[in-house]
């Protein structure tokens, strides 16, 4: 009767993701394209910072699908604040850590010539894997996971090593490997001839000489030991030595045999999902880890879909501050805040302050959050919207029949045709290429729109007029230093908008003004 691998177990319980309380059926494996908003709000600089050295884990995908349900960034929050827990953070690491090295071993198994090191390379595969998922399980038993996510996939571990397939691979496994280790042969050579036969207890010359010459050494000496590569090929001298083993065993490697032919699959496809998804809370904890000890506070917020009324304490610009980090910097953490009916944010002040850095910094906040990861601030509340829609200037491309107003016009209606009212709009800087009067007519009518659709809005402008439109709007406003007004302090306030862009300060601080010009020239 024909049998299969693995073998059938009804009695073991089921798990899908680590990343997913119910996998979406439309999931896509690999190649999810980043949304549209990434490049204007530098997102696509902090997810390829946060995937940086792992490419094998192809992590990008996980990062462009924000979640749509409450519940499974509820599902996702607890599990990334189980892994970052110490205790099952470094045993998650050293886990991923031997399942690379397995994948090593496999890669380097599918590129090997000859049957006998192909075969070796599946084993050592093999030995790798048991060793991690049992240790895997039992380090799962000594943290304790508290999130539900972990605590199934702890339930589905336990009953996938108590399973009928993982032991009969461990058992064969460690079999196997210990047969093999008792396998000794003496190699006898005629000239170019090589005859292999069985060990028969003769002397070990290489031990005797070294205990011998042992005594003679003093102090550190040259090492003359040849290096190897990791993972080196067999010659083919080697190659025939090893069939003529396998003949002087032929119960042994024909056993060796069967057991490549029915493992030569044996990662089970949760274990290897596990190994990737896991790496998205990974990544990232280790992204945030490098801001937290340049004493900036993370929180996981509270996110709501019932209410547009969102707050955040003490909020930066995630991009920025990784940057600002490397060079020594400092980061200047902002507060903002939207009770009751207030939909739309109007940042206004002087050049250089700080106004853009927020405005991406509001859009990234309500993005990482709709993935269920950690946000930088001490506290937030943010709403999930439906979907991110970005408006930044663009520098006027000289290949297009239009200018740049008509440009600006066409992305903003397009941005406008696109949104709901559970939208978030980042308006950054809208017809600034136009005379004033044009511009304050052309984005009082969108301010009006996006007022209609009642969603969630940004938007930096210097038109400050617009920040009286409604009572449903904010204003907020870039700060200078009092004592010196061309030194800007990168903090907002929430403000009536004053029309002082400080231009005259620069100017003064440069010597940029009339008269100083005057003079200059004059000298």
């Amino acid at each position: 009767m024909a049998t299969c691998w693995p073998p059938r177990d009804s009695t073991r319980t089921t798990f899908e993701s680590i990343l997913y309380r119910r996998v979406p059926p439309d999931l896509p494996v690999r190649e999810a394209p980043a949304p549209a908003h990434f490049g204007d709000l530098n997102i696509d600089q902090i997810v390829a910072a946060v995937t940086a050295g792992r490419d094998e884990y192809d992590l990008k995908p996980l990062f462009c699908r924000p979640l749509g349900d409450l519940a499974e960034i509820r599902y996702r929050q607890q599990i990334m604040q189980d892994v970052e827990r110490p205790e099952l953070f470094e045993r998650i690491v050293g886990f991923a850590d031997k399942m690379r090295d397995m994948r090593g071993q496999l890669r380097a198994a599918e590129q090997a010539h000859y049957r006998w090191h192909k075969n070796g390379l599946l084993l050592g595969a093999a030995v790798i894997y048991c060793a991690a998922v049992h240790r895997l399980s039992a380090d799962l038993a000594q943290a304790e996971p508290r999130s539900r996510g972990f605590k199934a996939f702890q339930t589905w571990l336990t009953g996938y090593v108590g399973s009928v397939a993982f032991m009969a691979l461990d058992a064969d496994t460690e079999c196997l490997k210990v047969a093999l280790d008792a396998v000794r042969y003496n190699l006898v050579l005629h000239g170019l001839a090589i005859t292999v036969r069985k060990y028969q207890d003769e002397i070990d010359y290489s031990a005797e000489i070294e205990s011998t010459f042992v005594k003679f050494r003093q102090g550190d000496v040259k090492d003359y030991l040849v290096k190897f590569s990791e993972y080196p090929e067999m010659g083919h001298v080697e190659a025939q030595i090893g069939e003529l083993v396998a003949k002087l065993y032929p119960q042994l490697f024909s056993f060796y045999e069967g057991y490549c032919d029915r493992y030569h699959d044996f990662v089970e496809p949760v274990i290897h999902n596990f190994d990737r998804e896991v790496q998205f809370y990974l990544s990232y904890l280790q992204y945030v880890g490098r801001l937290k000890s340049r004493a900036l506070q993370f929180c996981y917020p509270t996110v709501v879909r019932d209410t547009k009324a969102v707050h955040g304490d003490g909020v930066f610009d995630l991009a920025l501050a990784a940057k600002l980090a490397a060079e020594g910097g400092t980061v200047v953490p902002n507060d903002f805040r939207l009770e009751g009916g207030e939909r739309v944010v109007v940042v206004s002040g002087p050049n250089q302050g700080g106004k853009t850095t927020f405005a991406r910094t509001f859009g990234q906040l309500h993005y990482f959050a709709s993935l269920g990861c950690p946000v930088p601030g001490s506290k937030a509340q943010l709403f999930l919207c439906d979907q991110i829609l970005a408006h930044f200037e663009r520098e006027e491309d000289i290949a297009t029949p239009h200018g740049k107003l008509q440009d600006d016009l066409l992305r903003i209606r397009a941005v406008l045709e696109q949104a709901t009212s559970d939208s978030l709009l980042v308006i950054n800087e809208i017809f600034s290429s136009t005379a004033l009067e044009d511009a304050m007519f052309l984005a009082t009518e969108v301010m009006q729109r996006v007022l209609a659709l009642g969603c969630l809005c940004i938007c930096v402008t210097f038109l400050d007029e617009l920040a009286g439109l409604d009572r449903s709007v904010v204003s907020m406003v870039s700060t200078v230093d009092l004592e010196d007004p061309a030194l800007r302090t990168f903090k907002l306030i929430r403000r009536p908008a004053d029309g002082r862009a400080y231009a005259m300060a620069i100017a003064e601080k440069y010597r940029l003004t009339y008269r100083s010009l005057k003079a200059r020239l004059v000298s």
